[in-house]
Formats: C-alpha cells, structure tokens, sequence
C-alpha cells in the first residue's frame, strides 16, 4: 500500500506528475542498510555454490600452460633433429656413391691421388694467416704504445703547469708570471 501511494503523488522534483509509474520507490532503504552494516547481508554463497565455484576450471592455469609450451618446445627441437639426422643419411649415401664412382675412376685411369699435396697447401695456408695476424697484433701494439706514450707526455704537462699555476709568494699571493705566460701561449695558440 506505501508502494502505490509514493508512485501515485510521484516526485516532488518534476512537479508531481506521474511519469514514473513503472519504476518502484525503494521501500525501506534504512533495513538494508542496518543488515548489511551487522554484517548479515544475505548476499553470500552457499556452501554447495563455493565448492562448485572452487572446482570450476575457466582454461587459465599458469603451470599447465607452462608445461604445454615446454612441450611442444621439445617436439620442436625433436622433429628439427629428426630432419636433421634424415638429411644427414641422405648426404652421406649420395656422397658415398660419388665417392664409389670416382674411385673406379681412378682405378681405371691407374693413379691415386695422395693427401700430401693438399696437406702441405693447408700448412703454407696456416703459416701465412698466423704470419698476417702476428703482423696485425704488432701493428695494434705499436699504436697502443704511441696513445700511451701521447697521454704520458700530456699529464705531465698538466701537471708541471698545473704546479707552477699554484705557486705562490710568502704572503700567499699567486705568482702572476706563470698566470701571464700561460695567456700569451693560449693567444699565440688561437692566432696561428
């Protein structure tokens, strides 16, 4: 009965015309609040509904998500050795009848070539590329010691100027001899 006596005065706000007779005023907001502020609210799961909500899978476990890749990372690398052993023993079988070939070949034509010929070019070839990366290494040396030398001779003149730049007089006044030499260098330096 308070149901339809509020819905039938309407709201006060838009002059008490009943354009919002459909809608339902709240009935009695002050018992809501009182029980959800003692805490009885009404509003939790039952114990049958917490367990199926416990027992419910929605597709995301980190750790079976994480086994999966790892294996179908090792069936990658599998099926890659797979290949790789198969193309090897189609290789070796073609080179071996290449190698059958040309050994009847060689038969035929009576002469055998010997490992020597092609082991001694690979001792020059050795012999030369140690030769250019010794010549290489001593280059890179030489220019190390040319930098260090350069960076020496810099800091110590620094340092001698950086002396004469602090000396100072029995009173403690800086001698300005050094002060005035130094200017007459830095404009001669800027003029050439």
């Amino acid at each position: 009965m308070k149901n339809s006596a509020r819905i039938s005065k309407g709201n006060a706000n838009n002059g008490g015309s009943n354009q919002n007779f459909n809608r339902l005023a709240p009935v009695n907001n002050s018992k809501m609040k009182n029980r959800n502020r003692m805490g009885g609210g009404g509003g939790g799961l039952s114990l049958q509904a917490f367990a199926n909500a416990k027992t419910k899978t929605d597709g995301y476990n980190p750790a079976l998500i994480k086994k999966q890749r790892e294996f179908y990372k090792n069936a990658k690398y599998v099926n890659k050795y797979k290949k790789s052993l198969k193309q090897q023993n189609q290789e070796q079988g073609s080179s071996q009848a290449t190698k059958s070939v040309e050994e009847v070949g060689e038969r035929h034509r009576g002469k055998r070539q010997t490992g020597n010929k092609s082991a001694y070019s690979l001792k020059e070839i050795y012999e030369k590329k140690r030769e250019e990366e010794e010549k290489a290494r001593m280059e890179k040396e030489a220019i190390i010691d040319a930098k260090k030398r350069k960076k020496e001779e810099s800091e110590g003149r620094r340092k001698a100027q950086r002396e004469k730049m602090l000396k100072r007089t029995r009173s403690g006044q800086p001698i300005m001899k050094y002060r005035i030499e130094h200017l007459l260098q830095t404009i001669q330096g800027s003029n050439d």
